[in-house]
């Protein structure tokens, strides 16, 4: 490429900037999973990702630093730390890392809501206790980030006025899930259905 071009002012003012923008979202998005992933204690993958956080990080601000009175590179800067920021929230959530522990509190009898969570998979301990006026049923139940809307659904079609709370968790070393449909039995699901129709 002619040297040219780095001195002109379209390198000056929109590819650099451009590339800074774009480095700076890489690195903080990066680094957002980074911290979540070290919250849920993911050891394997954390130095890799921190690895790669450092490295676009270091390109980055080595053009700022080149280019200390180009202020275009100031905004371009910080507009990626944000949007980077913004990204990384967003993959978090697509990705749904991790575990909840969901805690149920209902003055309700609350057999139907454990008997519809047992019956979609999903294990549940439950106690009876002392509210402000009344007795009171609390369900725990840990389910997958990527499980969470279901459960909820679930706790709202039994009561809507349920309170709940949830909780991150760093670590489960047992519990009982909903399992995965293979494809042998998703191949076998609508005989299932045609033989209860029967």
């Amino acid at each position: 490429m002619d040297t040219n071009f780095f001195q002109s002012e379209i390198y000056t003012y929109l590819v650099l900037p451009l590339f800074i923008f774009l480095a700076r979202i890489a690195d903080v998005t990066i680094g957002t999973l980074r911290i979540i992933l070290v919250s849920k204690g993911r050891k394997s993958i954390v130095p890799i990702l921190g690895f790669f956080e450092i490295f676009i990080w270091i390109l980055a601000i080595s053009r700022i630093m080149q280019n200390l009175d180009n202020v275009i590179c100031y905004f371009a800067y910080a507009g990626g730390f944000a949007a980077g920021n913004y990204i990384g929230m967003l993959l978090e959530e697509k990705l749904a890392l991790g575990d909840l522990l969901i805690r149920v509190i209902t003055q309700k009898d609350a057999t139907n809501l454990i008997n519809s969570l047992h019956e979609k998979g999903y294990g549940t301990t439950s106690v009876e206790a002392m509210g402000l006026k009344d007795h009171v049923h609390i369900i725990y139940t840990i389910v997958k980030r990527a499980e969470f809307k279901k459960v909820v659904d679930i706790i709202h079609s039994f009561n809507p006025k349920a309170f709940y709370s949830i909780e991150d968790l760093r670590f489960v070393k047992h519990g009982i899930f909903p399992l995965k449909p293979t494809h042998f039995s998703l191949r076998m699901h609508p005989l299932k259905r045609w033989r209860k129709g029967k």
